[in-house]
């Protein structure tokens, strides 16, 4: 099985692993670098699932939707990145808040790294699978966009919701990680 296989698994596995460590523990020093790491590598192997998805889509669209999750993916990096040297370096948690407020005072940071860019990844990640839902031969089920956006709208409404958001993620994705490697031409439904 190779690394995209593999990713259409193990990248919300660990998603969902982030999660159920941020219930755990997301106080101590431990418990947040460790549920940070976890997502951080989860993230890293979406970028696979990406162009995975993007493998299975047509033409120019597929194309976007796969750029415009990459930037988002981009920025979800950059912010867990930001979160884990954060939380080595603060002393206690009004360090960390403070260090955070001084980071995201920085003119474009938290649009770019917090709340507008990052919403790109799911964008990204729901086009492709729509889009993947749609072209004939079909190679995902009308099921996967919806678990996509269902785990987005999860995890949106609340972090805690985030192992709920990974375990649909993986039902989603899981398939493709067994289905049979072949390129085949696309159409349009």
């Amino acid at each position: 099985m190779h690394t995209t296989k593999i990713s259409f698994v193990a990248a919300p596995a660990l998603m969902g692993a982030y999660g159920v460590a941020r219930l755990i523990d997301h106080q101590s020093r431990f418990g947040w670098t460790l549920g940070h790491v976890l997502m951080l590598a989860g993230l890293m192997l979406f970028g696979w699932v990406l162009l995975g998805l993007r493998r299975l889509t047509p033409g120019r669209t597929g194309t976007a939707f796969a750029g415009i999750g990459l930037i988002g993916l981009a920025a979800t990096i950059a912010q867990i990145g930001i979160d884990i040297v954060v939380g080595l370096l603060a002393r206690d948690e009004a360090d960390k808040q403070h260090m955070f407020h001084q980071i995201q005072d920085v003119p474009g940071v938290l649009p770019v790294v917090y709340t507008v860019v990052p919403i790109l990844f799911y964008v990204g990640m729901l086009g492709l699978t729509v889009l993947a839902a749609v072209v004939r031969p079909r190679p995902v089920a009308w099921w996967t966009p919806t678990l996509i956006a269902l785990g987005t709208v999860a995890a949106a409404a609340n972090l805690d919701y985030i192992p709920v958001a990974g375990l649909l993620y993986v039902l989603a994705l899981a398939p493709l990680a067994f289905r049979p490697t072949r390129r085949t031409a696309h159409t349009l439904a």
